[in-house]
């Protein structure tokens, strides 16, 4: 990944009135991720023809494990965050356009694709368990896991 490239990036690197980023580290984090899994799914439109492949390329057969799990990474991304704003995420973080492009194409008002994009990124970032603040071991959520969880270990009295 070439973070030169991203609009995140680029607006991560920028402050706002009140000097806070205009996009903070875990919506940069979350952003980036679904650039990376869209990537890996082989998402990105070509420019040009691809001559190297056998026949019967582009069937579901001739994907790896890998493309299909990131595709699939993509979709559940995308369900998370929900249609109203799953088009802004795949238009500035995937297909990497700038908010003036988004605001354009989809006739919005100056500046609302940013106020947009913060919300669609801290929905991707709920969806993917990031958060803004450290809590430890003992406050974290366990995800995945299906056994019943462990009483807290009680410290043994003092020995006199």
């Amino acid at each position: 990944m070439n973070l030169a490239e991203s609009p995140l990036a680029w607006l991560a690197r920028r402050t706002g009135k009140d000097g806070r980023a205009l996009v903070d580290a875990t919506q940069l984090a979350a952003g980036e991720r679904l650039r990376t899994d869209f990537t890996r799914a082989q998402l990105t439109p070509r420019i040009t023809s691809r001559w190297s492949e056998a026949s019967g390329a582009g069937t579901p057969e001739a994907f790896t494990d890998m493309v299909l799990a990131a595709k699939l990474r993509v979709s559940r991304a995308m369900t998370a965050v929900g249609p109203e704003l799953s088009g802004v995420l795949l238009d500035v973080c995937c297909f990497l356009k700038g908010l003036e492009a988004v605001e354009r194409e989809r006739l919005w008002p100056a500046r609302t694709a940013k106020v947009v994009l913060g919300l669609a990124l801290d929905r991707l970032a709920g969806h993917y368990g990031l958060s803004r603040s450290t809590q430890g071991r003992a406050r974290a959520p366990v995800r995945g896991w299906h056994a019943p969880p462990e009483p807290p270990a009680q410290e043994p009295p003092p020995q006199a």
